[in-house]
């Protein structure tokens, strides 16, 4: 794909592309990091819904919705692509989604009445985030040698924690904790916090120019037209997927993140509510925690990519998994701030490499003409029973009325997950160079 515009390197390499890509995690991760796992998910338990227990069973309920949604269309969606060709319109157009929902919630106050709004908005930026991960994701093994997809998907999600951390401080210090909110804004009415939103729809904007302006288009130019890929992508999904009791490594792989990444998200979205609710952080304690947090979570998840393409993917994923394993029993049942501190930090290290390295793997995996769809798959596994997660961790916490209980479900997800993960074998990659 090397043109004038966008010349390789000496080792074939597109490496101005291959930054721009990355930056693309810098620039979408303020949604996970301030929207759906710190500040507006702590705002929602904590001043929109009834009490904190009520606003967690929402909130639940909601990402599982999303979650079934993203799960039948993320497939079909990467099937499509690879027959119409360009990745770029549709990651276009799915962050777009995201980022005018996500400047929407601005309208949400704090005021029972507007849950139902802020559930909706959050529901429709999450599909809209994680469709759009579909072509981005597809983009890589295109870019990157094969030696250095580990090392560039990882130092893409390290960047991609950074992002989320400076937009985090932006959040903290700019507007929740300022003592005179700019613009004029009101506290009364949560106004700062309200106000975040709409930075991170700013950030997401701003940050996403350079990979649709530098990265050279990886999928195929002359495609075929959207009526005629429509139905190339159903006939190539329902024969992929006829096809996959034949592939059993990408089925084994596929089942297994279906589960950990289920762990993984559900701890994701209910991490900020948890610090709040069971360890009474108010909202700025809770964002200084994810300051800290995205700091651990980035320096892993950049420190392990070079481990990913010496030892392999799978190899780093299990590390990342057990570990979080090991750590979170011991988080279910500690009583004070100070080892609820450092236990999660200590946990946020090992998420960046869970998430890079399953991401590399998947590279590695996927047949060359099918990489879109194939992500698509992807994204299913990490989605199809995404409601799965947040309904049981909902449903354990109403039954015994304790956020401890309902937390212990993302523990035992990961375990299994691992112990599925341990039965795939990583195809052999060339040597590193």
């Amino acid at each position: 794909m090397a043109d004038a515009a966008h010349p390789r390197g000496g080792d074939g390499e597109p490496r101005r592309g291959l930054i721009a890509w990355c930056f693309y995690d810098w620039a979408n991760s303020a949604f996970p990091t301030v929207v759906s796992t710190f500040v507006f998910a702590t705002y929602f338990a904590t001043a929109v819904a009834p009490d904190p227990t009520t606003g967690t069973v929402w909130w639940g309920q909601a990402q599982a919705a999303a979650g079934l949604v993203i799960a039948l269309l993320a497939p079909l969606a990467g099937a499509i692509a690879d027959a119409a060709g360009p990745r770029k319109p549709p990651l276009a157009l799915f962050s777009l989604i995201a980022i005018l929902a996500t400047a929407g919630l601005w309208f949400v106050t704090p005021d029972a009445s507007d849950a139902l709004l802020a559930l909706g908005l959050v529901a429709v930026a999450t599909v809209g985030f994680e469709l759009g991960m579909v072509f981005y994701n597809a983009m890589l093994p295109d870019l990157a040698r094969p030696d250095r997809i580990g090392r560039w998907s990882g130092w893409g999600w390290g960047l991609g924690y950074g992002g989320g951390l400076a937009c985090l401080a932006i959040a903290l210090f700019g507007f929740i904790q300022n003592e005179t909110p700019p613009f004029g804004l009101d506290p009364a009415g949560a106004e700062p916090v309200r106000a975040t939103m709409v930075v991170v729809a700013v950030w997401f904007l701003v940050f996403s120019i350079p990979v649709f302006r530098f990265v050279p288009e990886t999928g195929t130019r002359a495609g075929a037209a959207l009526g005629v890929a429509t139905r190339q992508g159903l006939a190539r999904l329902w024969a992929t997927f006829r096809g996959l009791r034949q592939n059993t490594q990408v089925l084994r792989f596929l089942l297994a993140r279906l589960v950990y990444t289920d762990g993984l998200n559900t701890l994701f979205a209910f991490g900020g509510i948890y610090a709040a609710g069971t360890f009474g952080l108010a909202l700025e304690e809770v964002i200084l925690f994810g300051i800290a947090l995205n700091i651990a979570a980035g320096l892993g998840a950049a420190s392990f990519a070079w481990i990913d393409d010496r030892f392999g993917a799978r190899s780093t994923v299990l590390t990342g998994i057990f570990a979080i394993v090991l750590i979170g029993i011991p988080l279910l049942v500690v009583e004070s701030k100070t080892w609820f501190w450092i236990l999660g930090l200590a946990i946020s290290v090992f998420f960046g490499p869970v998430q890079a390295a399953s991401r590399s793997l998947m590279s590695h995996l996927a047949p060359a003409d099918r990489r879109a769809e194939m992500f698509g798959l992807y994204a299913l596994s990490g989605k199809i029973t995404a409601f799965a997660g947040p309904a049981l961790l909902a449903l354990v916490t109403a039954l015994f009325q304790s956020q401890r209980a309902g937390m212990a479900t993302v523990v035992a997800m990961m375990a299994v997950g691992g112990l599925l993960l341990m039965t795939v074998k990583e195809p052999r990659r060339p040597a590193s160079g």
